[in-house]
């Protein structure tokens, strides 16, 4: 089979950076150009020297003469950069994008939570939000893929089973999300240089963080139930993994064990997502550096309500991880292929 040319932009942050430490170890992919900004001419080397064996191109700055001989872009930008690049595509060429200009059905939710209108309106149709897991069969059928947010990715994993499923009530959730600071890119360091990130947790986005958007988003499409939770992530002085704790209410007739057993039986085949025993306490040292989401369903003191831990790895599953999961899905790879 022949190798895929891929070009990888905003590859110089931490996901970027971590996706490459993927593709070179795809047996399917060759990574033709490395695009970049403020990087323009340096290797990959400067910012991650584990990569000094491998053979890889300085960085460039992107333009459309690039995409001749390219098959799959990926794009680690800023949100509303990948818009742009968007318009260059030609039928033969798939986007992956791992921020979230294409994770949002609706422009005008695009507009409220990310404060700019959407540039590229009408390849939203072209596109999918693709939670490996759950609805990455439909990918043939898009050009665009449009990777989950790391938190989203941590809470959605386990809760739509069970929205589908209507085993849990679908108001009152309360999602209490802890990331690792690689989760706010490389500028968290300038950030937070007065707030002691490296000893120290913060809470940020109360209320109002952006991937409440797409959480609200996918549960709707698995219920036709009013839904409302409250999401709070946090920021901890450790460098990847989330640990994301979700309260919920059981139906009734419910039991803790039905959850669990919805859940192993959803997940029994699949390859990354892991249905512990219950009350399992589980750590994001369990989940560091691989695909893998570990899920444990926790009792409460209340009968009617449990408690969900998720653990995932920020940067891999919840980033660039998720993204070679969808490249292998989309061009029928096997699935662990460079994971």
């Amino acid at each position: 089979m022949p190798k895929l040319n891929a070009l990888v932009a905003g590859s110089t942050g931490y996901i970027g950076v971590q996706l490459i430490k993927l593709l070179v170890k795809h047996k399917y992919i060759n990574i033709k150009y490395l695009c970049g900004n403020t990087s323009v001419g340096k290797k990959i080397t400067y910012y991650d020297k584990s990569l000094s064996n491998k053979e890889l191109p300085k960085i460039v700055k992107f333009n459309k003469n690039l995409l001749k001989d390219i098959d799959v872009i990926f794009t680690a930008l800023p949100n509303g950069e990948a818009q742009d690049i968007s318009k260059y595509l030609t039928k033969n060429i798939t986007l992956i994008d791992l921020a979230a200009d294409f994770r949002l059905e609706k422009t005008s939710d695009y507009l409220k939570w990310y404060k700019q209108k959407h540039r590229a309106k009408n390849l939203i149709k072209k596109s999918i939000y693709s939670l490996p897991e759950i609805n990455g069969k439909e990918l043939n059928n898009y050009q665009i893929i449009s990777c989950p947010g790391c938190y989203p990715t941590s809470i959605l994993l386990p809760l739509i089973p069970l929205f589908e499923s209507n085993l849990v009530k679908v108001k009152n959730i309360i999602m209490d999300s802890k990331s690792g600071y690689s989760g706010a890119g490389r500028g968290v360091h300038k950030k937070y240089k007065d707030k002691n990130l490296y000893e120290s947790l913060s809470a940020y986005g109360v209320g109002f963080h952006r991937h409440n958007s797409e959480i609200d988003q996918m549960l709707k499409k698995y219920t036709k139930k009013e839904i409302n939770f409250s999401f709070t992530p946090h920021l901890t002085p450790m460098f990847r993994g989330i640990l994301s704790t979700i309260y919920i209410d059981l139906e009734i007739g419910v039991t803790q064990s039905d959850v669990v057993k919805k859940l192993s039986t959803f997940y029994q085949k699949d390859n990354f997502v892991r249905i512990l025993k219950k009350n399992t306490l589980i750590s994001t040292n369990d989940v560091i550096n691989t695909n893998n989401c570990h899920i444990s369903v926790c009792k409460s003191k209340y009968k009617n309500k449990i408690v969900i831990l998720s653990a995932i790895d920020n940067l891999i599953k919840g980033g660039a991880g998720q993204a070679v999961q969808n490249l292998n899905m989309k061009f029928n790879f096997p699935l662990k292929t460079a994971l």
